[in-house]
């Protein structure tokens, strides 16, 4: 088995280790969220963190009401011109901890006296010493180049914080990893996407609420697995103008869950079939895609943890069918130092 799939398969393992040793550091960092009343928050992230922080900026605006704005690292590193931090919380996400640039914001906000967090995998990395809380990923070594098994712990260790103090929303959230055991049990549905879809050369992939940071972090594992030219979008970004690059060329992959983006989703996967693009979907109703690759049911505001399952799975076969070595595809490096 590759390192990526035995990677891939950690993840109930892991998100499990993440709620139950890291409890006390996730009630420490909303009790802060808490006293301190943060009027936004800046996060800093790159690559699948950078997605992980999309995730973020809605469950905090939807559960916390905090609005969230995406860190601009250069400001720090390349122009000597850092934002003002007044009244903020500045979050660093990084599997890694040693990106130059995603660790200069933080330090910033340290400087400035402002909350600061830190979520990674290596609680002894730069960004983590900066950093007034560190949430520890607990995720293990992480060999294979594309990252998942530290997304997904991201995503698990964003949604505790923002559950913590909520009964109902902290047990949800403690059922993730069974819910991540059983869609890790439909690897069919994956493997038949990828005969299906092995002679792609291009992809739109389309997500919105929740599921918009899925989109992003689909067409980056496609891409970067695969070589395929994938793209992500929103249905209303898609639809103003886009759109005129689908069709019977260019497939689409739709993150369709049920739930209060789904009529949107329709109208969008409809315009597309109108336009002869073959669509595959992951959700609930298998209307949206042929192929389609079904979700184990949880709370919609969830949902991005174990919709990536299925992509990642995706991704993974069709990158073998390709012939690519996916544990070091195109001869990238598990660790990249952006400045």
């Amino acid at each position: 088995m590759s390192l990526v799939r035995a990677e891939i398969a950690e993840q109930p393992e892991v998100v499990a280790r993440l709620l139950d040793r890291e409890r006390a550091a996730i009630r420490a960092l909303a009790g802060d969220l808490r006293r301190r009343r943060p009027r936004y928050a800046v996060i800093a992230a790159r690559g699948s963190s950078d997605n992980a922080a999309r995730y973020a900026q809605h469950v905090f605006g939807r559960m916390l009401r905090l609005p969230v704005v995406l860190a601009t690292p250069s400001l720090h590193t390349l122009y000597d011109a850092p934002p003002r931090f007044i009244d903020a919380v500045v979050i660093g996400i990084s599997q890694s901890g040693a990106s130059p640039d995603v660790v200069s914001v933080v330090a910033e906000g340290a400087r400035q006296g402002a909350l600061t967090a830190a979520i990674t995998n290596d609680p002894t990395s730069p960004l983590a010493a900066v950093a007034g809380h560190v949430l520890d990923l607990r995720a293990g070594e992480e060999r294979s180049v594309a990252a998942t098994k530290t997304y997904t712990a991201s995503l698990a260790a964003i949604a505790a914080v923002c559950a913590e103090g909520d009964a109902a929303l902290t047990a949800d959230v403690a059922r993730l990893p069974g819910a991540l055991a059983d869609q890790l049990s439909l690897t069919g549905d994956a493997d038949d996407a990828a005969n299906v879809a092995a002679g792609w050369e291009r992809l739109t992939v389309v997500g919105r609420g929740a599921h918009y940071s899925t989109a992003y972090e689909a067409a980056l594992k496609v891409r970067e697995l695969t070589g395929i030219v994938a793209e992500a979008y929103s249905p209303a970004d898609l639809l103003h103008g886009p759109i005129a690059t689908v069709g019977p060329g260019q497939p689409l992959l739709a993150i369709a869950p049920a739930g209060p983006t789904e009529g949107s989703m329709r109208e969008l996967v409809a315009a597309a079939r109108e336009r002869g693009a073959r669509v595959a979907a992951i959700g609930n109703d298998p209307w949206f895609g042929d192929p389609f690759l079904e979700l184990v049911d949880v709370p919609e505001w969830l949902g991005p943890a174990v919709a990536i399952v299925p992509a990642q799975l995706l991704a993974v076969g069709l990158a073998e069918r390709r012939g690519v070595d996916v544990d070091a595809p195109f001869g990238l490096s598990k660790i990249t130092l952006t400045r």
